[in-house]
């Protein structure tokens, strides 16, 4: 898929060596069609690897994107670098009157906080609500998912004896629905967390429906709206080594942490981290792209009829 991103971008040349194409605003504007407008807030605090992350995630369909990074004006990032920030970002304000075909809400490590205590829920709120009239589809990931599911649907979080922290196995609930087609009955997902929204909490809600759960991880994937707003609850889009850069991380701050699930061959931190998750992950990105965002959305930015 050719994605459209700053030519400066820290992440293209990566993306590039992986022969991910990759088109700067010159060569978009020479192509004559209209490519989707895809919007990322990205709320996690080490952001251009999440770029990287995301943008490999969803560069596996022959659709053209148009990527705009999205940052919260309400909170300063401590783990990026400002002028990245002001090089890379539009903050809300700049974006409100913009009408995109996708967007995604990154997580956060804010999980342990209540909605309220977080510096930028206000703005948070804001957007949650702007996504009504000016996004197609919206994909909450995480701590996104878990905000998402407090603000549409007062859904609390309930935190865990200890971090749900690994790889674990899901099994597909609803294989009609378009998100999961291709999906095989059982496949892997990596999560990463402190709390919970229960499942039974989930299915009590009217007209939502639950694509993906796990008997260890609970709630993995599901949508309301038709496919307005999809909601992940565990990390499709990380590395190999995501997981095992937190657990390192972690264990030299001194906090308790196991060693994450079904990840290391033999719980061997030494050895390679197995790679489990990508091949569903990749699919679950194109799906949402290709039956939520490509196929719903009108031609026009604008006048959109939601």
């Amino acid at each position: 898929m050719p994605i459209k991103v700053q030519s400066d971008l820290p992440a293209r040349e990566i993306l590039e060596t992986e022969n991910i194409f990759l088109m700067d605003e010159i060569r978009a504007t020479h192509q004559d069609i209209r490519p989707l407008s895809i919007g990322i807030l990205n709320l996690m605090p080490l952001k251009e690897d999440t770029e990287l992350q995301l943008l490999r995630s969803l560069s596996n369909t022959p659709l053209q994107l148009d990527i705009t990074f999205i940052t919260v004006s309400s909170h300063q990032s401590k783990n990026t670098s400002r002028s990245h920030i002001n090089q890379f970002y539009q903050t809300f304000e700049e974006v409100k009157d913009r009408y995109f075909d996708g967007l995604i809400i990154t997580g956060a490590p804010l999980e342990q906080m209540e909605y309220e205590e977080v510096d930028f829920w206000p703005e948070m709120c804001q957007i949650f609500a702007w996504t009504d009239t000016h996004v197609t589809s919206t994909l909450h990931l995480c701590w996104g998912a878990q905000a998402g599911l407090y603000y549409y649907y007062g859904l609390k979080k309930y935190m865990l004896p200890e971090k749900l922290f690994g790889v674990f196995e899901h099994h597909v609930m609803n294989r009609k629905v378009p998100l999961v087609r291709g999906f095989d009955d059982d496949f892997m997902a990596p999560h990463s967390r402190h709390t919970e929204v229960r499942l039974a909490d989930i299915k009590a809600v009217p007209g939502f429906t639950v694509l993906a759960e796990s008997d260890e991880a609970g709630f993995f994937l599901g949508m309301a709206g038709k496919g307005r707003r999809i909601f992940v609850m565990g990390h499709p889009e990380y590395d190999r080594v995501t997981l095992d850069i937190e657990y390192k991380r972690d264990k030299q701050k001194g906090l308790p942490i196991r060693l994450p699930v079904n990840y290391y061959p033999q719980d061997d931190v030494t050895k390679r981290p197995r790679l489990q998750w990508r091949s569903h992950g990749n699919i679950l990105y194109s799906n949402w792209l290709n039956y939520y965002v490509y196929q719903d959305t009108p031609y026009g930015f604008t006048n959109r009829n939601f």
